[in-house]
């Protein structure tokens, strides 16, 4: 408990962000994060996609750092909350090697103890194997080898093994994968991978991902996922729908943390704050690499 509250006690806040996101110029919020705990592997040069790798990968360490600090059982959850990252590195691989547009070199999460099964996806040498790879390991077969596939098949699974390991994260996973769906189904206008489908069900119900329309969708989903589609009536509107889901992540992190007791309540909780701050960093920079603005714009931002 007391290593979890040191390291939310690196967080930005609303204040910090507000001040980053006030800067004339991102070189101006560049030079604001340089003091505080996001300089680790900031560029002072780089552009806005780079400062928020940047300001990702700050969330990354910390996460190992506390991962660092749990038993083995703390760990193996601790790698599913971070599963975020080995997916973003899943993604840039399977670009790459679909060879369908020139990328520059991102070079990937250092993911350290929270690696699933990076190390062994990164040595596929193409779309087939990169799909062979992740169905011999827990991420499961995407369906299919596209990069799209790929992308959308490791983030259910994702969903659908935080959901199922990690009790006070069920309405975080559950939410996020509704938000998934949702875009990927009715925004996106993609059809699910059958296996994908398969994955979705177990968290979202048969009926929620068989559902013909948006409405029926949001209607027949779980309550453990209903919640973040309150009010929401079409796709376009779903971008206040992640809105949402970051506010209560942020709001139930803080409860987590006030909690008593040995358990891990209070490290689920210190994650989902230094993943609402990092989140809310990235947009502040993006205010400032706009002109500066007002905090409250993040929610247009999302």
């Amino acid at each position: 408990m007391t290593r979890a509250r040191a390291m939310v006690s690196r967080c930005l806040g609303v204040a910090g962000a507000r001040d980053v996101a006030g800067a004339a110029t991102l070189a101006d919020s560049l030079g604001y994060l340089a003091a505080t705990p996001y300089r680790r592997d900031l560029d002072m040069e780089a552009g806005l996609a780079g400062a928020q790798r940047a300001v990702s990968a700050t969330l990354l360490w910390h996460l190992r750092v506390l991962a660092g600090w749990q038993p083995r059982a703390g760990t193996a959850m601790l790698r599913l909350l971070a599963s975020g990252f080995e997916t973003a590195n899943v993604d840039d691989h399977a670009r790459v090697l679909s060879g369908a547009e020139q990328l520059p070199a991102v070079r990937p999460y250092r993911l350290g103890a929270l690696a699933t099964a990076w190390p062994r996806l990164s040595e596929a040498g193409s779309p087939a194997e990169l799909r062979a790879a992740l169905a011999g390991s827990v991420w499961g077969d995407p369906g299919a080898d596209s990069a799209a596939a790929v992308a959308v098949g490791i983030r259910i699974a994702a969903a659908q093994r935080t959901a199922a390991a990690v009790p006070q994260a069920v309405h975080w996973a559950a939410g996020r994968l509704a938000l998934l769906v949702g875009r990927e189904v009715f925004l996106a206008d993609r059809a699910l991978t059958p296996p994908s489908a398969r994955r979705a069900a177990r968290v979202l119900g048969s009926d929620a991902v068989g559902a013909a329309s948006f409405p029926d969708f949001a209607r027949r989903l779980p309550a453990t996922a209903r919640w973040v589609m309150d009010g929401i009536e079409t796709p376009a509107d779903l971008w206040r729908a992640e809105t949402r889901w970051w506010i209560r992540l942020q709001r139930d992190g803080r409860d987590l943390m006030r909690g008593s007791g040995l358990g891990s309540s209070p490290v689920v909780g210190a994650v989902a704050l230094l993943s609402a701050d990092a989140w809310r960093v990235r947009g502040a920079l993006e205010l400032a690499a706009r002109g500066g603005g007002s905090l409250e714009a993040l929610d247009v931002l999302v």
